[in-house]
């Protein structure tokens, strides 16, 4: 019982180091999925300049307005043969109202061609035109969750009048449930209007929080991008590349920094978990260390038989690694139920896309860990049975 005890510690440590690298890295293929999802060949256009060539995050979440994106710059990028669409976005955050009924959401003023190019499917009804945009009809496709939360299970939210930032539009579709986006927005609350209604009436301003380019399939991503660099510097009168007021970021670029930061994150909370495994290391120790003490009389009588210090040390190592080893297996086990648990908990009680991850490299990890475990915190007591004396072991009382 004792020893079970002692194993407790081990099998405790190892199932954390388990469970935080196996989440981390489900976390980590949910986020790259969602990315992916938005299509390969997409650019963002972020006004502000990077900070020494790194991301920096949009204006609007530093709390700095930056009017840096204008229609010139759409105008120049669209007639960009490399470029097959320009998206230029606004958005803002206001209370939603239908009836009794009211939330606070974000929306976002986009063109038709937004629909297409980003992959939104229509649930019911349809999405707006070009020609609502160019017309200023207040008009808006919402969310999946947004409909529910708003109109409930019976009523058809198609036809009907919302009211946002005390202006009404009337619902033409809702979207087909997509779930958590990129960067964690919940595409399934969104608001969508024409970008002419929440730029001039919503907003009332005339540059764009940001610009999502669709890249012509025939070009290469590197040179597309170049290209933007080009048109913008030269809208905006930039000569110095290091002075640029604007931020482009790829597919790539942001699975990078989305990848490095799970990482990290993964690899910072499994090293705290790890601190348990030298608690249990300690009170492995402190086992064996009793174990000799209680074995005193064993040990002398198998040295006076002919057991060298060679024998006695591999016995103590041997019995020490046994349990490190054995409760890192019961700890991997262990691990993997929890980790099996999280993930139906979230794939029947929310609608994140939860990616089971359950990664090798933590297994064989968490074996080598437990095993060279077993063999350092057992090589003090092991020693100091060998070292004792036959004779006044068998006096032992």
């Amino acid at each position: 019982m004792r020893s079970v005890l002692t194993m407790l510690g081990i099998v405790i440590g190892i199932a954390s180091v388990i469970i935080l690298m196996s989440i981390g890295q489900s976390a980590q293929d949910l986020i790259v999925g969602q990315v992916q999802g938005i299509g390969s060949n997409l650019i963002f256009v972020i006004p502000g300049g990077s900070n020494n060539g790194k991301f920096s995050s949009p204006a609007s979440a530093q709390g700095i307005v930056i009017t840096t994106l204008q229609q010139t710059d759409v105008d120049s990028l669209s007639r960009e043969p490399s470029i097959s669409a320009v998206l230029p976005e606004v958005r803002g955050q206001a209370e939603v109202v239908y009836g009794d009924n009211d939330v606070t959401e974000t929306y976002q003023g986009e063109n038709a061609n937004f629909f297409a190019v980003r992959d939104f499917e229509m649930a019911q009804g349809y999405a707006f035109t070009q020609t609502d945009v160019e017309s200023f009809n207040h008009v808006a496709v919402i969310g999946s969750d947004l409909a529910t939360t708003l109109f409930g299970a019976n009523i058809d939210p198609v036809g009907k009048m919302i009211r946002v930032k005390n202006t009404q539009f009337r619902v033409v579709g809702v979207l087909v449930k997509k779930g958590t986006g990129p960067l964690g927005v919940n595409q399934d609350d969104l608001v969508l209007v024409p970008l002419s209604v929440a730029q001039n009436q919503l907003l009332g301003i005339t540059y764009f929080n940001d610009l999502t380019i669709e890249a012509n399939s025939q070009y290469n991503i590197d040179f597309v991008q170049t290209r933007i660099s080009s048109i913008l510097q030269q809208n905006h009168g930039i000569t110095d590349p290091n002075k640029d007021d604007f931020t482009i970021e790829t597919q790539a670029s942001i699975l990078s920094i989305l990848g490095t930061i799970t990482s990290v994150l993964t690899l910072f909370l499994a090293a705290i978990a790890s601190i348990s495994l030298i608690v249990g290391g300690i009170g492995i120790m402190n086992i064996m260390l009793v174990s000799v003490t209680e074995r005193t009389r064993e040990i002398g009588l198998r040295k006076a038989v002919g057991a060298t210090e060679r024998d006695i040390l591999q016995q103590f190592l041997i019995e020490s690694i046994f349990l490190t080893l054995l409760g890192g297996i019961i700890g991997i086990l262990f691990g993997l139920v929890v980790v099996s648990l999280v993930y139906v908990v979230a794939t029947t009680f929310s609608s994140v896309g939860w990616v089971f991850a359950f990664p090798l490299s933590a297994v064989f990890l968490s074996l080598f860990v437990s095993t060279a475990a077993g063999l350092a915190f057992g090589i003090y007591p092991a020693r100091q049975a060998a070292r004792k004396n036959p004779i006044d072991a068998l006096r032992y009382e």
